[in-house]
């Protein structure tokens, strides 16, 4: 071949990959400042331990190479690495491949949404679009750009206020009371027998009376007495019959009073209660009798309407059957004595007092338990529930109260021990929300949104602290659910996380820790989020004055990127 030959077609070739450049992947190289993108949020911020990208783009008109190919990788870069998007590909019409196709003449508006796994080094980085174009068997990479700076990462502001359950004891100072005796009496009498005074259950009533009557933490509020007679008398004689039975019952406890110089209002003290007959209880007793025959007998008496022709009956059947006569009858010929009374308990310098001495055995668990409250010292609460733990082995309260003194401690070991102990003693939804915070606080927020659930009823806590886990997954509106009715730092992060910055604002206002450190470092962003730069200024010069160290995060936190003058 001649060598002007060779030069002709060395010349041609170069030709046509000049024109296959200008009208590809070289032209789009070069214009790729005509691609528009939008990206959203911007800055890029964390949520749930993720950093999401969300890219919008519109590729005009006749910018797209008909045989082009690029592939878009999204990258965030800070020092020492790089993490890359997904790659996201597309192709001009004639090109082959199964990517997003951009017609040449019309172009194409795109999205694009991923998310990669936050690491602490993203927050000072740049969000770096890499693009590589390719065809035929041409690759040419465009010149990098920069569409955002960093990360921002207020969401990892959350504080670990998580709320432990003391397990509530049951102490009350008055306690109510009821003593029981009954007074039987012969067929169609209501004269109270001296037998009847010395049967046991009258013994006790007396005992008890003779013993408290001038004991100043017995208070006695009322007896109620009710009285019946037996069905197988007239039911006019037997409502008249109870009426006297119960002011004879009455008398009866009366005297027990009087001899023991009680003063009281008779008249308001008893609540005399005559029944008549006992039909309903002679049913019952027949159930309960050994009587071949009652299901019989009580089907036939049933069928009587009439009262009369009934009690009638049940005369005839007593003289048939002994058992009706000797054991049924008589125990319904009765009165029912009911004594309330009220027992005043220590009070709390007499409990606290026995708490912390040798006999502190003497008191009873609710005491024990209750002790703890009448102090704010935690090693002394601790030490009460120690003891309680050991008089009362067998209640899980205890047990679940240590734990909560080791969490406040940050002794999560110990802690986790005594809830597994208290939950394994009895199952109980006090200890499942504390067991919850000890997963959350190691890492397995699963674990401890199921543990929240279990815990349903043990109070307002348990949705707080579901809260707080919201937060860390990025479920920002259901935090805020959750965290109803509570003014904290957290539930103000959340609104502001939600966009709510003027809720965010009144709830750190009525919280504890608005003044603060932290606290006063989120006004600090709610007014950046408020554009109000004189909120943004004055509440850092006072996060500042309380923690130097703010001055640093605040220079680079993105939140305060529009107010470079006021952080300094």
């Amino acid at each position: 071949m001649k060598l002007s030959n060779l030069k002709a077609l060395v010349l041609m070739a170069l030709a046509g990959v000049l024109v296959a450049a200008c009208g590809g992947i070289g032209k789009m190289a070069k214009n790729a400042e005509n691609v528009n993108y939008k990206l959203d949020p911007n800055p890029l911020i964390v949520r749930g331990d993720s950093v999401a990208v969300n890219i919008s783009g519109t590729f005009p008109p006749k910018y797209f190479g008909k045989k082009a190919m690029i592939e878009v990788t999204p990258t965030l870069t800070y020092e020492g690495g790089s993490t890359p998007y997904e790659m996201v590909a597309f192709q001009g019409e004639d090109a082959a491949g199964n990517a997003t196709v951009i017609p040449f003449e019309a172009g194409k508006n795109v999205s694009y949404s991923d998310k990669v796994a936050y690491t602490p080094a993203m927050e000072n980085s740049e969000l770096i679009i890499n693009i590589l174009g390719k065809q035929g068997n041409k690759e040419k990479a465009f010149e990098p750009f920069k569409l955002a700076d960093g990360v921002i990462t207020t969401p990892y502001l959350m504080m670990s206020d998580d709320m432990a359950i003391i397990a509530k004891d049951e102490f009350q100072r008055v306690t109510s009371h009821e003593a029981y005796a009954v007074i039987n009496y012969l067929v169609n009498s209501s004269v109270v027998r001296s037998s009847e005074l010395r049967d046991e259950d009258m013994k006790e009533l007396k005992a008890m009376i003779d013993e408290y009557a001038s004991n100043e933490d017995y208070m006695f509020k009322g007896s109620s007495i009710e009285a019946y007679a037996s069905p197988e008398g007239e039911i006019s004689i037997n409502e008249n019959l109870a009426d006297e039975r119960a002011a004879s019952a009455k008398k009866a406890v009366s005297n027990i009073m009087k001899r023991n110089k009680m003063e009281y209002d008779a008249d308001a003290f008893f609540n005399l209660v005559p029944k008549g007959e006992d039909w309903d209880g002679f049913k019952e007793k027949m159930q309960a009798s050994e009587i071949e025959d009652k299901e019989l007998i009580l089907r036939i008496l049933e069928m009587y309407s009439d009262v009369t022709k009934r009690e009638e009956e049940i005369r005839n059947l007593a003289a048939t059957y002994t058992e009706i006569a000797k054991e049924i009858l008589p125990e319904l010929r009765r009165s029912q004595i009911t004594v309330n009374y009220d027992i005043m308990g220590r009070s709390d310098d007499e409990i606290i007092a026995l708490a912390r001495s040798a006999n502190a055995d003497t008191l009873s668990l609710e005491e024990m338990l209750y002790a703890a409250t009448l102090t704010t010292d935690m090693n002394e609460q601790y030490s009460f529930y120690q003891k309680a733990s050991q008089v009362y082995p067998e209640d899980y309260r205890a047990f679940n109260n240590m734990g909560v003194i080791h969490l406040m401690k940050n002794e999560l070991s110990q802690a986790s021990s005594l809830f597994d102990k208290a939950n394994s003693m009895n199952e109980n939804p006090v200890s499942n929300n504390n067991m919850g915070i000890i997963a959350r606080l190691n890492g397995d927020r699963s674990k401890a949104m199921s543990l929240y659930e279990s815990a349903a009823g043990a109070g307002d806590e348990v949705n707080y602290n579901m809260g707080i886990v919201d937060i860390q997954n990025g479920d920002y509106s259901s935090a805020i659910k959750n965290m109803a009715g509570e003014s904290t730092f957290n539930k103000a992060l959340a609104q502001v996380l939600s966009g709510d910055n003027d809720g965010a604002k009144k709830t750190l206002a009525d919280s504890s820790e608005k003044d603060t450190a932290m606290g006063l470092y989120l006004k600090a962003i709610i007014g950046a989020r408020n554009n109000d730069a004189n909120m943004v200024s004055n509440s850092l010069k006072s996060a500042y004055a309380l923690d130097a160290s703010l001055k640093e995060k605040a220079a680079k936190d993105l939140e305060f990127r529009n107010f470079q003058d006021q952080i300094k």
